[in-house]
This record gives structure tokens, C-alpha cells and sequence, in this order.
């Protein structure tokens, strides 16, 4: 019994159905937020959901029964049971608010679907390199904050009053969210060489720190890739090489049992 509930779980087919149920239950939990919807369709839009709740308890109390090791080994699992796990928080009472988060549940397709699960790893696994390139960054965004302080705060205390008003502007500036008539345009008729500022300050934090974060990201994301090739050409190997000892075997089989059978001795005929 065990081992026929193993082999449903691991199978692709339960995959796939899940991935079905994750879809369907986050079109329901659109549906709830339309007033219209709701009030012609909430009972069912609501047993809907709690179909689907019961099936992820199901999913989460097979994989425990049937590998509960890999599962309590594998930080997706407890990903997938944190997520299910919030849906049972009351509906009312100060917790009534953490209600929200079973829309993560949708979040669910990361886990549950390869190539979203690999492309996550990529990113957690780009963070350590990220790491001097946010220092870079932060580097660049102080200095640039005290300069702006002390040059512009002055006449313009709305967005470079203080250091952290500075910083604020700088970042919007980063940003390239109306940085140009919103912010430097004015300070260009106070101060005409202010552009002197403003431009490489852009050109280093758009464009040059950015796409180092890009570029870190995807060499992650390369690298990651490269070692999953790497893994599945090993299994298929592997794989491959296991086919070749059991066809091995059963051709020696076959001869001995060819062997066997010429070595014994010919009836006498009458």
C-alpha cells in the first residue's frame, strides 16, 4: 500500500494535478474580489476553495506518510506546508488579517513546477555575489547624499533638506521617475552646472550598478543551468549504463544456459 502511494505521489501525473488544482484555485481567488462574482457565485466560489484546501491537505499528509525523510529534508516542502498551514488560521479575531496570505498559495506553481523552482535557486544562489555590488551601490548612493546635502539642501529642503530626504531623491532619481522636470530642471536655473552632478550620478547607478546586478543574476542562473545539465546527463548515464549491465547479464545468461544445454549428453536412439 505504501509503495503504490509513493509511486502516486512521485508520478508525473500528480504533479500535474496539483499544478491543475493551483491554477483553478487561484482563478477562484480572483473571482472573490469582484463584488458582482461574489455575491452570484460565492457559495460555490467558496466550496471551490475549500476543495482545493482539503486536496493540499491531502498532498501535504501523503508526502509526509510515504517519504516523510526527503520531505522533512526539503526546504520546498515546508514552503508548501507553511503556505497551506496559514489557511487554517481563524477567520476572526486578531489574526483574522494573516487570512490574506492564503493567496500565497498561488505561490505554490513555484515549487511545484521545475523550471520556476530552478530559476528561484538561481536567484537565492546570486545573492552572496550581489552582496558588493548592494555595498557598491550603498557606497555611492551615502556619497551622493551628503553632497546633494550640503550643495542643494539649502535652496531646496523639499528633497535634499536632510540626508535621508537626500537619499530619498536620489533613488527616484535612480529610478528615472520624473527626475528630470521634477527634480533637476529647477535646480538646473539655480544651479547651472548642477547637470555636472546629476548625469554621471545616473550613468553610474542606471545603467553601470544595475547591470552589474543583471550580469551576477545571470551568470547564477548560467551556472545553475550548466550543473542541472550536468546532473541529468549523469542520470542518463547512468541510466543508460544500467541497461547495458542487465543486457549484459541476460545475454551471459542465455550462454550459459546454451552451454548447459550442449553439454548434455544426446539420448540413445533405438
Amino acid at each position: 500500500m505504501i509503495a503504490r502511494l509513493r509511486h502516486l505521489v512521485t508520478s508525473e501525473a500528480f504533479s500535474r494535478f496539483i499544478i491543475a488544482v493551483i491554477i483553478v484555485n487561484a482563478v477562484t481567488l480572483g473571482m472573490q474580489t469582484s463584488t458582482t462574482l461574489n455575491t452570484r457565485w460565492g457559495d460555490w466560489l467558496g466550496r471551490l476553495d475549500q476543495i482545493a484546501l482539503a486536496i493540499f491537505t491531502v498532498e501535504i499528509a501523503l508526502r509526509l506518510l510515504v517519504i516523510p525523510q526527503a520531505s522533512l529534508r526539503d526546504p520546498w516542502f515546508w514552503f508548501d506546508f507553511s503556505v497551506v498551514a496559514i489557511c487554517y488560521l481563524p477567520a476572526s479575531g486578531p489574526l483574522s488579517v494573516l487570512r490574506t496570505l492564503r493567496l500565497f498559495r498561488v505561490l505554490r506553481l513555484i515549487s511545484v513546477v521545475p523550471s520556476l523552482r530552478q530559476t528561484v535557486q538561481s536567484l537565492l544562489g546570486a545573492l552572496p555575489g550581489m552582496g558588493s555590488v548592494v555595498l557598491l551601490l550603498g557606497l555611492i548612493f551615502y556619497v551622493g547624499a551628503v553632497i546633494a546635502t550640503e550643495v542643494f539642501g539649502q535652496d531646496f529642503p523639499a528633497y535634499f533638506g536632510t540626508l535621508g530626504r537626500s537619499l530619498y531623491s536620489l533613488f527616484q532619481i535612480m529610478t528615472l521617475e520624473s527626475w528630470s522636470n521634477g527634480i533637476v530642471r529647477p535646480i538646473l536655473a539655480e544651479y547651472p552646472m548642477a547637470w555636472t552632478f546629476f548625469v554621471p550620478f545616473i550613468v553610474i547607478t542606471s545603467f553601470a550598478v544595475l547591470n552589474m546586478f543583471i550580469g551576477v543574476i545571470v551568470s547564477s542562473i548560467e551556472a545553475d543551468s550548466e550543473d542541472h545539465r550536468r546532473e541529468h546527463m549523469a542520470a542518463l548515464e547512468a541510466r543508460f549504463m544500467a541497461r547495458i549491465d542487465a543486457l549484459e547479464a541476460r545475454l551471459m545468461a542465455a550462454g550459459e544456459h546454451a552451454e548447459e544445454r550442449n553439454d548434455k549428453p544426446a539420448l540413445p536412439s533405438d
